[in-house]
């Protein structure tokens, strides 16, 4: 390896105190909080929502696959960087990586909470206990705040609070609280967006479209969904004339992979020239692949086909993560994996993938 490899996309764990006791008054008694439950063992409970977040893969990271399982866990047994930040350069050590770029827990939940009122308070709350986080190891740890989009006015302000605590960029929820992303309503929230030189980030399993529960045949097929909503994102802001009006906006397409980019590009720009006419979508300069390949930024982790196909995508966008410490992670083994994964790339592609590319779209400098 040469430079020492940066993960786009990492997360937390949020202690039973992240919300209560930061969240503003009116929802104290409802802020989302930790129970002991006999059988699932502790789970996250969300007011307001059916689904509870059980502990057991939230830090399942270097588990053997046979003993992972959503119940049973206890949070206190957990991997203890995910909520102390003494803890967290360590186990980057362990990994062999120079920093990480912070998502949510419980927060990518929240991103699907009915109520938007409830949504805000509990972003503003996560933000506040996130920049303490952070502020352990600045140079690296690297925080994404969150919004709630209510509005574009108030998505704009949030967007410079954000920046003013240091965080490096936005995680945006998948479905904003009025019309879609693409609407010209829009446009004021991209304009700042880019003037503010702060990349919009998606993540997987936060849009209305994502879920674990819905598939066909047996409960793994479902996995297979997942990133499905990630994608209508990035068609939404290509078809929807989003990069044709702001050209320099950064969009992060966050734990979908990348080996399904080429494919995806390429149906996109037959639907632009065999069928815009009747299934209707705004006239662009370019193709669709043209802005996928400038504008969206895409992490994986263990996706060996992205570093098959990364002179089909564009390989200055492509992004590596250990996704630590969520049971999807890499770690503590990411770099046997890289070994293997990244082996016939260049030394050049390598540090793109593994360093520049992350460092420059957030413009950090890390060592």
């Amino acid at each position: 390896m040469g430079k020492r490899p940066i993960s786009a996309d990492s997360h937390i764990t949020e202690p039973p105190d992240c919300y209560a006791d930061r969240i503003e008054k009116k929802y104290r008694d409802t802020a989302p909080h930790l129970e002991r439950d006999d059988k699932r063992g502790d789970v996250y409970v969300i007011n307001g929502l059916e689904s509870i977040v059980p502990m057991g893969l939230v830090a399942a990271a270097g588990k053997d696959p046979k003993d992972l399982r959503m119940s049973g866990a206890r949070f206190g047994d957990l991997h203890r960087s995910g909520w102390d930040p003494t803890y967290r350069v360590a186990d980057q050590e362990r990994d062999g990586i120079a920093a990480e770029f912070i998502y949510p827990t419980v927060g990518m939940l929240l991103c699907n909470h009915p109520d938007f009122d409830y949504k805000k308070a509990c972003f503003d709350a996560y933000n506040l206990w996130l920049q303490e986080y952070c502020a352990e190891a600045p140079d690296r740890l690297f925080g994404l705040g969150q919004t709630a989009m209510r509005s574009v006015d108030e998505g704009i302000e949030d967007l410079r609070r954000i920046k003013e605590m240091g965080f490096k960029g936005v995680m945006m929820p998948g479905n904003p609280q009025h019309l879609d992303y693409d609407h010209p309503d829009y446009d004021p929230l991209w304009e700042a967006a880019v003037d503010m030189d702060m990349p919009i980030s998606f993540h997987i399993l936060t849009s209305s479209q994502d879920s674990l529960t819905r598939q066909r045949g047996p409960k793994i097929n479902s996995f297979q969904g997942i990133i499905r909503g990630c994608q209508d994102i990035i068609g939404t802001f290509i078809f929807g004339g989003v990069f044709e009006r702001h050209p320099k906006l950064k969009l992060v397409c966050v734990e979908a992979d990348a080996g399904w980019a080429p494919h995806f590009m390429y149906r996109m720009d037959h639907a632009y020239k065999r069928h815009r006419y009747w299934m209707k979508c705004a006239e662009m300069e370019r193709l669709p692949s043209e802005y996928f390949r400038e504008n969206v930024y895409m992490t994986f982790q263990d996706d060996w086909v992205a570093f098959k196909v990364k002179d089909m995508c564009n390989a200055r966008r492509l992004l590596w993560a250990n996704d630590f410490p969520h049971s999807d992670s890499t770690w503590p083994w990411s770099q046997e994996m890289l070994a293997e994964h990244a082996a016939e790339l260049t030394e050049q592609e390598r540090d793109w993938i593994l360093h520049d590319n992350v460092a420059e779209l957030y413009n950090v400098s890390v060592n």
